[in-house]
This record gives structure tokens, C-alpha cells and sequence, in this order.
């Protein structure tokens, strides 16, 4: 039975590719605990046992594969990296900084103690960061190491089976870190101090996840004129405040168009559209509800712009708010780099955000340009420019410096990663071409990390039963190491020296690991979004210079003694 499915599956690796992927996502998807591997770890193990089979991919696919990862991750991480480059996110830039150096330095250590091989030091690493992208560019690194091919083999080998055992392990360790033991150690109560931030924020408590608006939070309705005759509109809309705005009036049966002096008079019917709360109040200052007449409906449109005026930096929700008033348009999400932030007062936004605005089709018209461009849904990918960039970086890639011996570049993992930076920061200061809606680039960046992954697992072969048998459980205890110190150093640094409360404190630990299974078990443990907060900021450092270590690590360890 083995043989002739072996058989199948290499004369199809199409075959074998897709079926990994199906059972890998499928394991990813099954729930231990708290914990959830995600489909690319899934996808690991899956080959990895596959891989027994003498089942291989070509290289050239697995090369492309992750160029499109690795250019769709610099892509979305451009704007918001860019963003950060100022002295009040910069601080948030010391966990990076402690992530990279603390693990590097532990990395070393345990390589010279344990007399590691590239390969192993490097999936340590890689599983250590919890960071896919790190073991794309050492498999690259170890490549092009002049050894010989079945040398760059073994390596390979027994980089994708160290990673896939410090991964696991290291995941673990993160998410009870960061979701447990964050609030135990700093004395908190993590729920407590994420509602007090929340309300801060200018919020009310947020609802669970698992449950919706029975009724949505921004409408329209029709009021027939009585207590608002005799005002003029600018009355009318000053006592209404920000949360509505009349967007039609009806008179004598016919639509009329009005100013802000045109004076209201009995019998006149006004749609207002605003938040529900707000239009509770509108019958008592204009006049009784109605259902309408029925004819030329008022629509709400909802759209998604992404800002791109580099003068909103720094800004919050509010000041957005008050400097550029928005009439009868109204802010209902915030996301960056596709992690939803709260929609609150005091929330921060930056350049590469994605704000979800509804309003009616001509107010939306007048305010989108004002913020950014819009993003057409009709629209999910540049292919031209997206090609273009790929192109850039594997030619940066290319570029080597030859240091200790060991041929140290980029590669296309480091070339495409540099160049989907700055192209995305391209599009944010040009936005009117390049557009990659978030929903497609999402779909690319996990197909072309898992199909890479799923590449690396079935080369392991039967190499990888070899390695588990030399180091044992030493390669468990020192993955838990090399994420837990490091994390210990962030605890205190953010908490003592920072004095930052614990949802932001446990969300820059998820996010100098670029771990969004942490982040989401900090986001349940905490009872709301506050997290993401820093978590989006740390992230973003973290996702440009932790590829960046997969080569190091196999230079340094092919260095040392």
C-alpha cells in the first residue's frame, strides 16, 4: 500500500503538493487546549511524514513560492513600517531589538555548546522566532553554501525538522507566556487593566467575538418636520452634533436642495443618516419618524480606503475627526496590516491603515480623497506590478559578499522582501496604480509560505527521524529557552522601565515574534482589541528584520568553533 502510494505521489507532485496542503490546514484547524498549530505548521508536519516516502518538489517551485510570500509580507508591512519611523513608535522598536539580539546570542551559544550543524542552528532559530520567513531565507542561506549538494541536503534536512520541533514547543511557550504569565508576574489583572485601557480609549465595553449588533450601528431614517419648524438646517445639524447628518430634504413632495440657512417648515420630511444612538434623540428635535414615501431610496455605501496622506501620522480617531469633519460620513473599522484595531477616540492611526467608512454615495465621494485611496473590491491584484517587484527583488537577491568564507547575501527571501517594502511604500505615496486588495494578498502570502514549507518538510525525508534520534528532548528544552528568555527580558523592560499596563506589555512579546496565535490568546485572555495596539507597532519591526537572521545564523554557526 505504502509503495504504490509513494509511487502516485511522485509520479504527481501536484498531487502530493495538494494533499499536504489539504491535510496540513485540516491539522492546523484542530484545537489543543488554547493552542492551534495554523495551517503552515500543519502543513510542515504533514510533509514531513509524507516526505518518508521519497516524495520531493521541484526547486523552482519552491523558489517561487516563497518570492511571493516573502514580497506580499514586505508589501503589506511597507506603509505601516515606513509609518513607525518616529519618536513615539520608535520606542516600541526595543523588542524587536531585544528579540533579535537575546536570540541570536542564544542561538550561538547552544551551537557551540551542543556542536550544532548550520541546519539545526538555523531551524532553532527559525522555530525559536516562531517566524515561517525566518526558515525560508536560512533554507535559502544553506543553498547556496559551497558543500556539495548532498551536504546542502543534509542540512536542509535537518533544518526543516529542528524548526518544526522548536516551533511547536516554542509556540506553546509564547501563547502561556504571554496569555498567563504576563499578569501573574506583573500582579494584574490582565482583564481589568485592558477594560480600564479600553474606556481610556474613549470606549464602551466591547462585545465577545462570538456576537453581532442585532441592529447595525449606523442608519438612516425619515422624520417629518414639527418640533424642528422655523430652525434653519445649520441649527438643526448643530443640535444634532457629530453622530447624524441630514442628507435629503423632501418638500411638497419633491427632493429640494438646501443650505445650511434654509429654514425648515411643518410638514417637511428629512432622511438623516447617523449613529443609532444619536437619531434615538431626532424625533424629539425634528419631528416624528415615517416610513418615507417609498420613491428615490437613500442607500448607504460602505467602502474601504487606506491612508495615505503622510499628515495623518500620529494622529487619533478624534483628531481626524475634528481637522477634517466628516459630513454624514462615519468611521465603522480599523485595520492595520489586516489585525482589526478598536474604534475609539484616542485610537492611533497611521499611513498604510485601512479605514471602513459608511455614508451615503456622494458624501462618501467628497471625503474618500481627502484620507487616501480607495480600494476597489473589483480589483484584487496588480499583476503587472506585483511581477515587477518579484523581478526587483530576485535581482537585489542576487547580490553576494563573501563573509568568513560563507557567500553572504539576501537572496530571494531578502531581496524580495527589501523589495515588496518599498514597493508597498510605492503605492502608498502613488496610490493610483499597484493596488493588492488585503483579501487576495492574504490568499498569496499563506499559499506561497505553505507550498514552501511543504517543499522543505517532504526534502527532509527520512533524515529527519536521524536528527530527533541524536539531540532527543534537548531540542524541546532549548526551544522553550530561546523564546522564554527572551520574552522574560521584554516582561521587565516593558513593564519596569516603559511602564506600560499589561495588554500592551504581553502584545509587543506576540508581536516581536510576529505570532498571531499569541496575539489572539493575549486578545481572549484580555476581553477586547487593546492589545493589538502595540502588538500592530512591534510587528511591523519585527516582520522586516527577523528574515534577515536566517542567513546570519548559518554564517555565524558555520563560523564558530
Amino acid at each position: 500500500m505504502l509503495d504504490w502510494l509513494g509511487d502516485l505521489l511522485r509520479s504527481t507532485p501536484g498531487l502530493a503538493l495538494f494533499a499536504c496542503l489539504a491535510a496540513g490546514f485540516a491539522l492546523g484547524r484542530v484545537r489543543f487546549w488554547k493552542i492551534t498549530l495554523g495551517g503552515v505548521a500543519g502543513t510542515l508536519l504533514v510533509a514531513l511524514a509524507v516526505g518518508l516516502l521519497n516524495v520531493t518538489l521541484s526547486p523552482e517551485l519552491r523558489n517561487v513560492a516563497f518570492a511571493l510570500f516573502i514580497f506580499t509580507l514586505g508589501y503589506l508591512a511597507g506603509p505601516s513600517f515606513f509609518a513607525h519611523l518616529n519618536r513615539r513608535a520608535l520606542r516600541y522598536a526595543v523588542f524587536t531589538a531585544i528579540q533579535v539580539v537575546t536570540l541570536v546570542a542564544l542561538v550561538c551559544l547552544t551551537t557551540v555548546a551542543l556542536r550544532l550543524d548550520q541546519g539545526t542552528a538555523a531551524g532553532l532559530l527559525a522555530g525559536g522566532t516562531t517566524s515561517s520567513s525566518v526558515l525560508g531565507t536560512a533554507g535559502e542561506a544553506i543553498g547556496a553554501l559551497p558543500v556539495g549538494p548532498e551536504r546542502v541536503r543534509e542540512l536542509q534536512s535537518n533544518l526543516a525538522t529542528s524548526y518544526s520541533i522548536a516551533y511547536i514547543f516554542s509556540l506553546v511557550t509564547l501563547i502561556l507566556f504571554t496569555s498567563q504569565l504576563v499578569p501573574v508576574l506583573m500582579r494584574v489583572d490582565l482583564r481589568e487593566q485592558a477594560s480600564a485601557l479600553w474606556r481610556k480609549l474613549g470606549g464602551e465595553p466591547e462585545r465577545s467575538e462570538s456576537t453581532a449588533r442585532a441592529v447595525p450601528g449606523v442608519v438612516g431614517r425619515v422624520y417629518v418636520v414639527a418640533a424642528a419648524h422655523g430652525r434653519t438646517m445649520a441649527q438643526l445639524a448643530e443640535a444634532l452634533g457629530d453622530g447624524a447628518a441630514v442628507e435629503r430634504l423632501r418638500r411638497g413632495g419633491e427632493i429640494t436642495p438646501f443650505e445650511p440657512g434654509t429654514v425648515l417648515r411643518s410638514g417637511d420630511r428629512l432622511a438623516v443618516v447617523g449613529h443609532r444612538e444619536t437619531l434615538i434623540h431626532a424625533e424629539r428635535l425634528i419631528g416624528p419618524e415615517t416610513l418615507g414615501t417609498g420613491r428615490d431610496p437613500l442607500s448607504l455605501d460602505v467602502v474601504e480606503v487606506v491612508i495615505t496622506d503622510p499628515r495623518y501620522r500620529g494622529w487619533t480617531l478624534e483628531q481626524l475627526h475634528r481637522q477634517v469633519p466628516p459630513r454624514g460620513v462615519f468611521v465603522t473599522g480599523l485595520s492595520r496590516m489586516e489585525h482589526d484595531l478598536p474604534v475609539k477616540p484616542s485610537t492611533d492611526i497611521t499611513t498604510g491603515d485601512t479605514v471602513r467608512l459608511t455614508g451615503a454615495t456622494h458624501d462618501l465621494a467628497a471625503y474618500t480623497p481627502l484620507l487616501g485611496v480607495r480600494i476597489n473590491p473589483a480589483v484584487k491584484a496588480d499583476l503587472s506590478f506585483i511581477a515587477l517587484g518579484v523581478v526587483v527583488g530576485m535581482l537585489v537577491g542576487k547580490l553576494a559578499m563573501p563573509v568568513g568564507g560563507v557567500p553572504l547575501s539576501l537572496g530571494i527571501g531578502g531581496g524580495c522582501l527589501f523589495s515588496g517594502l518599498f514597493f508597498g511604500w510605492l503605492r502608498a505615496r502613488h496610490p493610483t496604480y499597484g493596488q493588492y486588495h488585503p483579501a487576495a494578498a492574504q490568499v498569496i502570502q499563506q499559499f506561497g509560505l505553505a507550498t514552501f514549507v511543504c517543499a522543505v518538510g517532504l526534502s527532509a525525508g527520512p533524515a529527519a527521524i536521524t536528527l530527533m534520534k541524536r539531540y532527543g528532548a534537548v531540542l524541546p528544552v532549548t526551544a522553550v529557552l530561546v523564546t522564554a528568555i527572551p520574552a522574560l527580558l521584554s516582561l521587565w523592560v516593558g513593564s519596569r522601565l516603559m511602564k506600560l499596563p499589561a495588554p500592551l506589555v504581553a502584545g509587543s512579546i506576540a508581536g516581536q515574534q510576529c505570532s498571531t496565535p499569541a496575539v489572539d490568546a493575549v486578545r481572549e485572555a484580555a476581553g477586547n482589541t487593546t492589545p493589538l495596539l502595540s502588538y500592530t507597532i512591534v510587528y511591523a519591526f519585527s516582520a522586516v528584520l527577523l528574515p534577515l537572521l536566517g542567513p546570519l545564523i548559518v554564517a555565524l554557526s558555520g563560523a564558530l568553533p
